[in-house]
């Protein structure tokens, strides 16, 4: 564990200067060094390039021409009903080239979709995916490319993050992959949304990282599948989506918006039409939608409910009512990403995010700050009490962040949860983050084993962050997750976030269900103002009502009805406790639960509620064959977006202008300061 004491952060550490002949020597050495550096990129640019000025898009060379080739683009299409989304994704891969084409991409999709359909459209034949065990899926699909068949692909690689193929697309031709899901609507603070990821943030998995896989078949989720002579379609144009979405709320709407894209609403009786402003959006930061009900018509608890199979399903919504209380003095630790990942305007939210944080910090309250990159600081070796002089050297310690480096976040977590706040004191961690990690099994379990009485609040930050790992450290945690998306935001979302934690709703929660059920949370989390219980059970019976009970502080007891006027039929529900089961599951994996009884549970759900699972996939296969096996299958492998307000360099990646531009400005900054120091 490093230890700061001192008041100047390292990056202004003055260095001792070696002597004036060396220091021009180094000066000199370091300049040919950069500038051969950048040209390399440059001269191999030159040599490539055609006599023909650059055609836009993807560009494979064949012999000594270049040719257009594969291009994707991306179609969303949303419907909700009450609680329940049901969203497809269409995508055509169009193959310009004149070979045959393999096309592989990376799909993001909400932490908590169900994943349970595919179809495969090739002119006016349509093909529907069918649900296997992974390993059998792998080889049904590499079988179809290897004989020629159109084929289509999809494989889980996080919960939130899927693998996408189709193979054997002729030249000339487009093919269309439909991905389907299911996804239950959040309410929260009066407003009801729905997310959707549409690029990512690349992961980063420590190399001294013990996580082991959810069992044979998972993936690392920061790289695609090897491709053999895979082409990386890194001078393509960003991918773009078209997107719609339509909205039955069952009750007035006072506001239907969008805090990351334009959209256009228009509404037609009691349906809400959206659809995006500009028509086709860049996939660079995730999509967020959100609608407000008319304040007389906000719900108080809804019940949504399935049938399937010959089982009953159920999704309950209560919103507790919140007493004012006296806030309880806290011990507040800050722990904040300043690695690579964050740079750009993430890294800004982030020192903005902090910043609030302290500026709001009580007289009686306690405070620690910890930074990560691949090392970790804290700024004092344990929380000390919030006087203006603790607080002001923190602010100016936070200011004074950069972001650089990989994304270790175990050791920063274990020194911030290490340790007991003083009898009277409420500890909340706060941690600031895009979450850009590859090690979520390993860093949840340190949350689950090491927290403590303390609660965890993830915060998370940029365009595209991580959702899969905030909702599970917050649940883990028994905190709340919070996303700030741009830096106007911050002060807004900080103030309500700690504002939020001074009155907690209820807590101690538990279910009385009629009957037999299986719930999902099966711990409900601790509420804070303005939040809502959501659980979906599976039950032997529709009737009757289900008894909540909770502290808030003093005991508190509310019986929704399960039959009735308030109950609402919606087909969907049954794979949203699929959904729920199988991550619970993969919850007792990765505590180290036995994978020869799991896995077999696991495979069962999502085989009877047709659904994409860490051991189960879907595959599509157009039975005639299409291609000669003499006819050579090249591959494309399509590359995300980077995030909206990240730079490309923190993605390891710069142009050669860029790298040329970075060397000279370096240079002339050493000039400078030689000159300044003789």
């Amino acid at each position: 564990m490093h230890v700061r004491e001192t008041r100047k952060p390292r990056l202004y550490r003055t260095p001792r200067l070696p002597p004036r002949p060396l220091l021009w020597f180094h000066l000199l050495m370091t300049l040919a060094v950069a500038l051969a550096f950048a040209c390399v990129p440059a001269l191999a640019s030159e040599r490539d390039t055609p006599e023909d000025p650059d055609p836009e898009g993807l560009m494979l060379r064949e012999g000594d021409r270049w040719v257009a080739t594969l291009a994707m683009d991306t179609t969303v299409d949303m419907q909700v009903r009450g609680l329940l989304a049901e969203v497809s994704v269409r995508q055509t891969y169009r193959n310009d080239s004149s070979q045959w084409r393999e096309g592989r991409y990376l799909l993001p999709l909400p932490e908590d979709a169900a994943v349970g359909a595919l179809t495969l459209r090739i002119g006016d034949r349509l093909i529907e995916g069918e649900i296997r065990e992974k390993e059998q899926a792998k080889a049904i699909y590499a079988a179809a490319a290897a004989n020629g068949q159109r084929a289509s692909l999809v494989e889980q690689n996080r919960p939130n993050l899927f693998q996408t193929a189709v193979a054997n697309i002729g030249p000339g031709e487009e093919i269309e992959i439909q991905v389907r899901y299911w996804q239950p609507v959040a309410y929260r603070d009066g407003t009801f949304s729905l997310h959707l990821p549409l690029t990512l943030t690349p992961r980063y998995t420590p190399a001294s990282s013990s996580t082991q896989a959810l069992g044979e078949g998972r993936s690392a989720a920061q790289a695609l599948p090897a491709v053999d002579s895979a082409v990386i379609a890194g001078s393509a144009l960003p991918p773009s989506v078209v997107l719609t979405a339509e909205i039955e709320p069952g009750l007035p709407l006072a506001t239907v918006t969008s805090p990351t894209h334009p959209i256009t609403v228009m509404a037609e009786g009691s349906i809400y039409r959206v659809t995006l402003t500009n028509f086709a959006q860049a996939t660079d930061r995730d999509f967020v939608l959100q609608w407000q009900p008319v304040p007389s018509k906000a719900p108080r608890s809804a019940v949504f409910t399935d049938r399937i199979g010959g089982e009953n399903f159920a999704l309950v919504m209560l919103v507790p009512p919140t007493l004012a209380t006296a806030p309880l003095p806290r011990e507040l630790i800050l722990v904040i990403d300043n690695s690579g990942s964050m740079s750009g305007a993430s890294m800004e939210q982030a020192i903005e995010a902090a910043d609030r944080a302290l500026a709001r910090l009580r007289p009686g309250d306690r405070f620690n700050v910890v930074r990560f990159d691949d090392t970790f600081d804290l700024l004092f070796p344990e929380a000390v009490p919030a006087q203006p002089g603790n607080v002001a050297r923190a602010r100016s310690f936070v200011r004074s962040l950069t972001a650089d480096g990989g994304t270790e976040m175990l050791p920063a977590l274990r020194a911030a949860l290490a340790g007991k706040a003083p009898a009277g004191y409420l500890r909340q961690v706060v941690l600031a983050t895009d979450a850009a990690v590859g090690n979520e099994d390993e860093i949840l379990d340190v949350i689950e084993t090491q927290r403590g009485e303390a609660r965890l609040f993830p915060v998370g930050i940029g365009s595209a962050p991580n959702g899969h790992f905030l909702r599970k450290a917050a649940e883990t945690g028994r905190g709340t997750q919070t996303v700030i998306r741009n830096v106007q935001e911050v002060a807004e979302v900080m103030d309500h976030l700690l504002a939020k934690l001074d009155r907690p709703a209820m807590r101690d929660i538990q279910l009385d269900w009629p009957g037999v059920a299986e719930m999902y949370p099966a711990r409900v989390p601790d509420l804070y103002e303005g939040e809502a219980l959501q659980v979906v059970a599976r039950l032997d019976q529709l009737q009757d009502a289900v008894t909540v009970r909770g502290l808030r502080p003093q005991p508190w007891v509310r019986r929704v009805p399960l039959g009735g006027m308030n109950v609402t039929p919606s087909p969907g529900i049954g794979r949203l406790w699929a959904r729920a089961r199988i991550n619970a599951l993969e919850d007792d994996l990765r505590r180290g639960g036995d994978t020869d009884s799991l896995r077999p549970m696991i495979v069962d759900v999502a085989l009877r509620h047709g659904l994409v699972s860490t051991y189960t996939s879907l595959v599509a296969v157009d039975r005639t064959p299409v291609r000669a096996k003499d006819q050579a299958l090249g591959s494309t492998q399509m590359m995300n977006s980077v995030p909206h307000g990240s730079l490309e360099f923190a993605q390891g990646s710069t142009g050669w202008l860029r790298e040329l531009m970075l060397a000279l400005v370096l240079a002339l900054s050493a000039l400078i300061v030689l000159r300044v120091r003789s």
